[in-house]
């Protein structure tokens, strides 16, 4: 591959100290650890890196004074369901490239509801679901028991408790009014699929997308389902098993789900998604997607994945990046 070197942006969002008393307000920002990982994988490719902290007072003033020639973007914005579309429509609107999925795919895939409302046009399975928008809001008669409560605009397991599973009524309305007196975002209320949990990963090369090794998770210590503090302390609760142990017709249904999703949301580059496989059926049921995957070296499910299918993080990185750059006419040839 020949590669016209670069200045390369490098977008990210950092904690800020908002809310501290709520333990999981900032869930989905990265450590500083994480963005000069990234950075030291993009110098590795022979780049140079310009660091862009996604905050109003420093982003813009950057992006027109350095004259990047690309943006990796994994910033997940400020404020609104569509926090994660507002970096590439900055980046849009002043015609620079930039890394991932575009302003349009990011804002509809944070929120769960409307992405599973696209998808179930495409006949996509998942799970029964309804979107509650106040503490007084009914739940549908036609939703059964037991039901999983998380935010519709919210990542990285961001207020999903120990008690976000419910199995019945009073249990389903303490948890709701617990969202709205801590978040006050609406909440997605989502039939729970007992069965086999898997995540994807997912790149694209070209105009095509290679789906990675599939990953089963097993919950552990009595846990059934990815809480904030499941995530945080996955070492202990869950086990991982890449490539899953599947038969073929599984397999072949889980990759042919995979890339139809990407296809459906126009995903580019990347992308990392959750499915549970019903035990009652063995059908696939689409559960979220995250066209922004976590990217913390040894700890992020997409980059242990890539791992198993030969990348190394470095070469991970570099793999986000050049297929972009290949996207916009940035290199001669690539291999990707």
């Amino acid at each position: 591959m020949e590669v016209v070197f670069t200045k390369v942006g490098l977008a990210y969002n950092l904690p800020r100290g908002v809310r501290p008393e709520v333990e999981d307000w900032e869930a989905e920002y990265d450590s500083m650890e994480v963005v000069m990982d990234i950075k030291r994988s993009i110098e590795a490719g022979g780049h140079e890196v310009v660091l862009m902290e996604a905050v109003p007072e420093k982003f813009i003033p950057i992006l027109t004074s350095e004259k990047v020639d690309i943006v990796y973007n994994f910033a997940e914005g400020t404020f609104s369901r569509a926090r994660e579309a507002q970096v590439p429509a900055i980046l849009s609107f002043y015609n620079i490239p930039y890394t991932c999925s575009d302003a349009t795919t990011l804002a509809v895939c944070l929120d769960k509801a409307l992405t599973k409302q696209i998808l179930l046009t495409k006949d996509i399975k998942t799970p029964r679901f309804q979107v509650i928008r106040s503490p007084q809001e009914k739940l549908r008669k036609n939703m059964r028991f037991p039901l999983i409560l998380k935010l519709n605009a919210e990542g990285s397991s961001k207020g999903i408790s120990e008690t976000g599973l419910v199995h019945n009524y009073e249990e389903f309305k303490k948890e709701i009014d617990r969202l709205f007196s801590v978040y006050n975002e609406p909440v997605l209320v989502e039939e729970f699929i007992r069965g086999r949990e898997f995540t994807i990963g997912v790149l694209q090369e070209g105009n095509k997308y290679r789906v990675l090794p599939i990953m089963e998770i097993h919950f552990k210590h009595g846990k059934e389902f990815y809480s904030y503090k499941v995530k945080k302390n996955s070492d202990y609760y869950v086990d991982y098993t890449c490539p899953a142990k599947i038969d073929a017709v599984l397999e072949r249904k889980l990759k042919n789900m995979a890339v139809k999703i990407c296809k459906t949301l126009e995903i580019k580059d990347v992308a990392r998604m959750d499915l549970r496989v019903s035990q009652e059926d063995n059908n696939p049921y689409f559960l979220e997607i995250n066209p922004l995957p976590g990217m913390a070296k040894g700890f992020s499910d997409l980059p242990r994945i890539a791992e198993i299918a030969g990348f190394t993080y470095e070469e991970l990185v570099l793999h986000i990046l050049e297929n972009a750059m290949k996207r916009n006419n940035l290199v001669e040839y690539a291999t990707v």
